[in-house]
């Protein structure tokens, strides 16, 4: 009888109670900071767009950022302004370029920093 029992929790498998509350856990965790980081990607992909914009729309520094300032409004763009762009001349060409970083407050002291930079071609 005693083979019998052994066999069978042999066979057992899945998780335990404190299995399940740690990948309950690690889902909510994910979900929080996925929640949180999507608005810092979109916000980023608008920029790329502001940007791209400006360096096509101006031809001076100051109208460039004038225009990244105008789509900033309509986009909702609070991160960088126009004052924090770039612009170079590459031969012909106007070249605009940001970098910025954005943080995620985590538990106490720790942080999630996200970096980002672009460069128009």
């Amino acid at each position: 009888m005693k083979l019998h029992r052994t066999t069978l929790r042999a066979r057992q498998r899945g998780l335990s109670f404190i299995g399940l509350v740690f990948v309950g856990f690690l889902a909510v965790a994910a979900f929080a900071i996925g929640g949180q980081s999507v608005p810092i990607f979109l916000e980023y992909q608008a920029i790329r767009k502001a940007t791209l914009k400006a360096s096509k729309d101006g031809n001076t520094v100051p109208e460039i950022r004038a225009s990244f300032d105008r789509a900033s409004m309509i986009d909702n763009i609070n991160s960088i302004s126009g004052k924090d762009l770039e612009v170079t001349k590459r031969g012909d060409k106007t070249v605009v370029s940001f970098k910025y970083s954005r943080e995620i407050e985590l538990v106490g002291p720790a942080f999630l920093v996200y970096r980002f930079q672009y460069q128009t071609e």
